[in-house]
């Protein structure tokens, strides 16, 4: 990391100045996840905690089907210190068809919480999840975790939880799978970015303990990455890393998807035929579509 000078970190991590028409994705992010809530059967602002930001919105499969339907929670990104679970309803509809529940969880934002705070909400986040997912036609023994940036970072942390630690009601195996998406699983660099520390204030300590390269690989959970191949070379590093240190056991895909940047590929995943959302599909085991029915 010393051969780098901060501003080149900087570089590195900040997306939205490498995308260009960053602003019109995310404004257009927003405008489809509002329709997506306006049209959907959706229950939204669910509480997990007492707190305000321990909210969740609740998308049903949408399909005529008497099992219960697998769930897929999704943890959206933005360097845990921006957006909302409100600008990403837009990805529920199509998994929703497909024959998926989808749950999208909001935590606390840094600066107002220390990063440390953020996986212990989304810990409690997925408790509830199990507990009640089969109220709203999910199977709480088929929930998938699906991770973006920032949310690729707490999904992979989410992957090696002693969940009977957490409550001993919980199985020991609470996520059946993860798809991190341009994952951040080394935290190291961004303690040398200077626009990002100032929020997130990482130093040596919380680095190690919060960066999923420093745990113990997952035994069951196997843990899928991918990263859009117009992506930085830290974010095509960070992607790999997962793989070298835990394994093609634990890891068994970790793939660079062509033509893709750090928004462009959510649309991968919100789209049928995308390399991201079959990846989705595959661990979320769904084999039909309710347009086949």
């Amino acid at each position: 990391m010393a051969d780098h000078a901060p501003e080149w970190f900087d570089t590195q991590y900040d997306n939205r100045a490498r995308v260009a028409d960053s602003a019109q994705i995310l404004e257009r992010w927003t405008r489809a996840a509002q329709l997506s809530r306006e049209k959907s059967a959706c229950r939204l602002d669910l509480a997990y905690g007492p707190h305000a930001s321990e909210r969740l919105d609740l998308f049903p499969a949408q399909t005529e089907h008497s099992a219960l339907a697998p769930v897929l929670v999704f943890i959206h990104g933005g360097y845990w210190r921006a957006l909302d679970k409100a600008d990403h309803s837009f990805l529920a509809p199509v998994f929703t068809d497909e024959g998926a529940m989808v749950v999208i969880p909001n935590y606390a934002l840094c600066p107002g919480v220390s990063m440390e705070h953020i996986p212990l909400q989304l810990v409690q986040a997925l408790a509830w999840v199990w507990r009640h997912a089969a109220e709203h036609g999910g199977d709480p023994n088929q929930i998938v975790l699906v991770g973006h940036s920032a949310g690729g970072h707490l999904a992979a942390m989410l992957a090696c939880c002693d969940w009977k630690a957490v409550a001993p009601d919980l199985p020991r195996h609470l996520v059946k799978g993860v798809l991190s998406i341009s994952g951040l699983h080394d935290l190291e660099p961004l303690r040398h970015a200077p626009s990002f520390q100032r929020d997130l204030r990482l130093d040596a300590d919380a680095v190690r303990r919060l960066s999923p390269v420093n745990f113990p690989a997952p035994d069951e959970t196997p843990v899928y990455c991918v990263v859009g191949a117009k992506e930085s070379e830290e974010f095509k590093r960070q992607n790999g890393l997962l793989r070298q240190v835990w394994g093609a056991r634990s890891v068994p895909v970790c793939e660079e998807v062509p033509g893709l940047d750090h928004f462009s590929i959510l649309h991968d995943l919100a789209n049928p035929e995308g390399r991201s959302h079959q990846l989705a599909r595959k661990l979320l085991e769904l084999r039909w579509y309710s347009g086949l029915l």
